[in-house]
């Protein structure tokens, strides 16, 4: 292919690329200014120039870093333009000239042809994906690259082959026009690559990247892929096999995707005990009080089907056509595998087991066998607590010397909870897995299996047993609690004699009821203090659910037992965990505690005023949660000797806050960084203790408040690495977004939710003293409607607007400019909302808002224009539910939870639509059809009769 740009501009180019990755800042700096100058002089010349450095530049650093800035700045705005173009997202690429795209295209291709360096190809493939995914969202396929792709799969070079199931995964819209069968025929032949294992997942990727983004009628035409990307697994060498396994759990994970997985299930089940359960030599009898678990429970479920080989796909019956192993034997223990790879082939495998279960906890309940190896996994993998580095130099339990078992026991008991050398050893995977088959299923279908094993664990010899026993029923505790409270007595039962267990790990682990006081009040007085700060971690569970009068007769015992344990000679994570059980301990007790107000609030105060070590960061942050806690519970009078000292060391607080973030002042210590949460969150406490006589010092509060409410989000698009597997970054949470993956910095749009909430309690607190920051807030609060990175802020904006409402109308400030900047926008919103939880809340945030202002303040356009938006919302609602009534029997069950979830949360939405037409018109025509569509819903409320 000929140059398409001259030697002389290719060499200024060169240049200024090879500045923009040296080391010096001066040089960098002028080479960034140099591509902005290009970009918004010549943007057409130097896209073309970083295409042909990428397919002719002999350094294949200089190739893969031209990629990388080509797929930076294409679909960015172009420097100095508008502010108006750039809200309409109007980019590089728009502006190019239909020669200089065709230009990039065909360059873009050839390179692809010619790359012979892995990274670079990975980095042209992703770049062409991304250039064909703008083509096809503009109505601009790009017929070149589907024709060259479609080719490329079938090319003798295994690089080739590979590069076009990563762009079809990448970009599945390649494929969308074509016939099912031949889409599959192509796939298939990536899946079954004799060569190349690169190649394979490649198309495994592109297999569910296909399924996923077709139609239920195409995903039932294309239903035999799911055969050979199944059949894949199997003859893995132990370093593949989890990223193989991860890849098929995208698509498992999904519920829209997930039915496809319905025929292999049972074959499914036959081959994923060999991966999630550990195997052993001699498995012993059928259970013992040291053995639970029966080997001949899984003989039948780890049995091989003989039957000469895998069979073919075949279409309808619900058989499974997917029979293990089709040519090799599932990887063994005893195969001298490598035993990290072994293991986290063994947690990918459970998360394949667990997301499916999530995905269609219907269609999985039907198995017999599931469940119970979900079960069985969990509980195992919970016993298999291991020994930390201090402690016994990585043997098996069975192997492991009783003074190195000693050793291993002080190091944990010594050991703050929060840095716990032992911690990387113990099993949380499988915990959390155990956590999420229980939400996922509910009581009657899980604790059944569960408590097969439970009690046979909790008698067994070895304290690792007992331990996994414990904790097993405290996490299925929340998804299954309406099925274990008929139980509760039994529950009970196993639980308290563990208050009796000579391993402190045991001792501590009896803590889930407030029937159990007699036995957790004694363990706040342990001699070991991992297990009395444990037992005063326990009493924040019980507070949570306890009634207040039940806690009160318990008060004294349990405040004079915290307040030994702060004191001097108390380890400083002991302290913070007793200050913490005492903030919620005064919560709970409300009133009541003005008894012990006069031994606890100088204890908090002489914190705050002492605390400056980094060793104590997390204690002064929990002291001023207790003290602004304590405050609200015994009332403005008996707070307020104190509410002045108080106040005051919030504001040194909040000064030092303000200082140590001044650049001369270094970043903060990384410890500190509760601080800002937990001052904003005491202030809002002081707030509801003070009442109006806080007014003073809101224009200390209010200004960090109302900068962490205006944060933006802070969005980058995320790259894949060679295999295809998006790099997430640390701090940033990974979401899809019009087909594009983007990090979300979790910290930031925390801060912003947490500023709105804060603004929910002053404002109420408040009430019309709130009024002089109105004009402030309401223009941050409006937008926060639509603010999609976080559902949190969406529902603190719609609580607000009511309230700010009330404080300008009592304050006179309303005007009808200020009614028009609130009710214009949320009618729009109204109009588009998708979520009926959300919706509910738009409306009810409608009527409280109208309510105040009173209907005759509101204009007729706003009035006829949120009717309109109702009608449309309630056609839109109709439609989905008449679409949900045609779904056949076996689909209803098995999206059972999901649609009792659907339809719970459309009815509340029906019901705030209800109450804002009767305010305006009691008879109002729209009443009786949402009372009709009511009656439309399939009536999952009589499926609560069934236990679950």
């Amino acid at each position: 292919m000929d140059p398409i740009v001259d030697p002389e501009t290719m060499t200024v180019i060169k240049q200024i690329l090879s500045n923009l990755i040296c080391n010096d800042n001066e040089l960098r700096s002028s080479a960034e200014s140099a591509v902005n100058e290009k970009l918004a002089e010549t943007p057409d010349v130097y896209l073309l120039a970083l295409v042909q450095l990428a397919r002719t530049e002999p350094d294949e650093v200089m190739r893969s870093f031209s990629l990388v800035l080509l797929r930076r700045i294409l679909f960015r705005a172009l420097p100095n333009t508008s502010s108006t173009l750039r809200s309409t997202r109007i980019t590089l690429y728009d502006h190019l000239s239909e020669p200089t795209r065709t230009a990039l295209e065909r360059a873009l291709l050839s390179a692809l042809s010619h790359e012979p360096a892995t990274s670079v190809r990975s980095k042209l493939a992703d770049t062409i994906t991304d250039l064909a995914s703008a083509s096809f969202e503009r109505g601009r396929p790009w017929l070149a690259l589907q024709a060259q792709s479609f080719s490329a799969a079938h090319d003798t070079d295994p690089r080739q082959r590979e590069s076009a199931y990563r762009i079809f995964s990448n970009a599945p819209a390649l494929m969308g026009d074509q016939q099912v069968d031949a889409i599959v025929r192509v796939l298939q032949r990536g899946l079954q690559d004799p060569e190349s294992l690169e190649v394979r997942h490649a198309a495994l990727r592109a297999s569910v990247a296909y399924l996923s983004s077709i139609s239920p009628q195409t995903q039932a035409q294309a239903q035999a892929l799911v055969f050979y990307m199944l059949d894949t697994l199997p003859s893995l060498p132990p370093s593949r096999a989890p990223t193989f396994i991860q890849t098929v759990t995208t698509l498992a994970s999904s519920p829209s995707a997930a039915h496809v997985f319905a025929p292999h299930l049972p074959a499914l089940l036959n081959y994923l005990p060999s991966l999630i359960l550990p195997q052993c030599n001699d498995p012993g009898p059928t259970p013992t009080v040291g053995r639970p678990f029966p080997a001949s429970e899984t003989s039948s479920s780890n049995s091989v089907q003989s039957n000469g080989g895998p069979s073919t796909p075949t279409q309808g019956a619900g058989r499974s056509v997917f029979v293990f192993p089709p040519a090799a034997k599932p990887p063994q223990a005893g195969d001298n595998l490598d035993h990290e790879y072994e293991q986290e082939t063994r947690k990918a495998a459970l998360e394949l087991l667990v997301s499916l279960t999530e995905a269609r906890p219907g269609m999985v309940k039907r198995v017999e066998g599931w469940i119970a190896l979900g079960v069985r996994a969990c509980l195992e993998g919970m016993g298999e607590i291991g020994e930390c580095e201090e402690g016994g130099g990585g043997q098996g339990p069975g192997l492991r010397k009783i003074d190195e078992e000693e050793q291993d026991l002080q190091v944990w008991l010594n050991s703050d909870p929060s840095d716990d050398p032992t911690d990387e050893f113990y099993p949380h995977v499988f915990e959390e897995a155990l956590d999420r088959l229980a939400c996922a299923l509910g009581g009657r279908a899980l604790l059944p299996h569960a408590f097969q094993y439970i009690p046979g664990m909790l008698k067994s010899h070895e304290w690792r047993i007992r331990h996994a026993a414990l904790m097993a029923i405290a996490v299925v505790g929340e998804g299954t609690h309406k099925v274990m409270a008929n139980e509760l007595t039994n529950v009970v039962g196993l639980i308290l004699p563990m208050f009796r267990d000579p391993h402190p790990r045991e001792l501590l682990q009896g803590q889930f009821h407030s029937e159990i006081f007699s036995v957790l009040i004694p363990a706040l007085e342990d001699p070991e203090p991992r297990v009395h700060a444990h037992a005063a971690s326990a009493f924040i569970n019980v507070c949570e659910g306890v009634e207040r009068q039940h806690m009160l007769p318990y008060l004294d015992a349990i405040i004079h037992r915290l307040l030994a344990m702060l004191q001097p000679t108390s380890r400083g994570w002991v302290q913070e965990q007793a200050v913490t059980t005492l903030a919620m301990v005064a919560d709970v007790s409300e009133d009541t505690f003005r008894s012990y107000y006069s031994s606890i609030m100088p204890l908090m105060l002489n914190v705050l005023r002492n605390a400056h070590g980094p060793e104590h960061h997390k204690l002064r942050c929990k002291a001023m949660e207790c003290a602004g806690l304590i405050a609200i519970a015994v009332g403005r009078d008996t707070f307020r000797q104190d509410s002045q000292e108080f106040v005051n060391l919030l504001i040194q607080l909040q000064n030092y806050l303000l200082m140590s973030r001044l650049p001369q002042d270094g970043p903060m210590d990384p410890d500190d960084t509760m601080l800002p949460q937990y001052l904003s969150e005491t202030w809002a406490k002081v707030c509801q203790a003070m009442g109006p006589e806080f007014e003073p010092y809101l224009p200390i509060v209010m200004p960090p408040l109302l900068k962490s409410s205006s944060l933006k989000a802070d969005v980058s698009i995320l790259d894949s690495d060679d295999d295809g597997v998006i790099q997430e970054k640390d701090g940033y949470e990974t979401v899809d977004i019009e087909g594009q993956q983007v990090g979300i910095k979790t910290a930031s749009i925390e801060e912003k939710c947490r500023a709105f909430e804060m603004l929910v309690v002053h404002c109420s607190t408040m009430g019309v003293k709130f009024a002089p920051w109105l004009p402030q807030i309401l223009p941050l609060v409006v937008p926060g409607l639509t603010f999609i990175f976080h559902d949190g802020v969406r529902e603190a904006a719609a609580m607000l607007i009511p309230m700010l409402l009330v404080c300008g109308k009592k304050s006179g400030i309303l005007t009808s400019e200020i009614l028009d900047s609130v009710f214009t926008p949320l009618v729009t919103i109204i109009g588009s909302e998708d979520d009926p939880s959300f919706l509910a809340s738009l409306y009810k945030c409608f009527t409280d808002s109208t309510r105040v202002v009173g209907k005759e303040s509101l204009p007729s356009a706003i009035h006829d224009a949120l009717i309109t938006a109702t009608q449309n919302q309630l056609q839109m609602l109709a439609q989905k539910r008449k679409r949900r009534a045609e779904k056949s029997p076996r689909e209803l069950q098995e999206e059972k939870e999901d649609l009792m979830l659907v339809e719970e949360m459309e009815d509340v939405a029906f019901d705030e639509m209800g109450k804002m037409l009767q305010f305006f018109d009691n008879a109002h025509p729209l009443l009786f059809a949402i009372g009709s569509l009511k009656e439309l819903g399939l009536r999952t409320d009589l499926w609560n009769n069934e236990g679950d």
